[in-house]
């Protein structure tokens, strides 16, 4: 079963295509791979050649990393599927707040948003506001 992730698509200005979406989400279940491994399993039915492109794009990307083994490489996923999708969330936060002079009119962009998605939402926003303050007081 394929989990869809908010951010495919798009993070940090960089597209992920069907099949690279695909093998990134074969890397997060497997942990590392060899392209022979991917393509013998079965469960990408895509050319040798192809399955090698597209994870060295993913390699070239920064969602990949790799180690030589033998005349191959193994890859593993730079990031865990969390941390890429806090890390897009971040990313979009910080280009809606830079969108306008005005600080406020994202920040109410994001309010409106939260509360047509689900009111209880700013609920716990406020109570992340309110850690956040204590935690800043306490360094203070």
């Amino acid at each position: 079963m394929t989990k869809n992730f908010p951010f495919f698509g798009s993070v940090s200005g960089q597209q992920l295509g069907p099949l690279e979406q695909q093998l990134l989400q074969e890397m997060w279940t497997r942990r590392s791979a060899t392209v022979r491994e991917l393509v013998e399993d079965g469960k990408i039915t895509q050319a040798y050649t192809t399955v090698m492109t597209t994870l060295d794009r993913l390699y070239k990307k920064r969602f990949l990393d790799r180690v030589a083994e033998g005349r191959a490489f193994r890859y593993s996923p730079r990031q865990t599927p969390e941390e890429l999708c806090r890390g897009a969330a971040v990313e979009g936060i910080r280009q809606l707040l830079g969108s306008s002079d005005e600080s406020s009119l994202p920040l109410s962009y994001l309010v409106e948003a939260l509360s047509a998605h689900d009111a209880q939402l700013l609920d716990e926003l406020q109570l992340l506001v309110e850690r956040k303050r204590r935690e800043l007081k306490k360094l203070e």
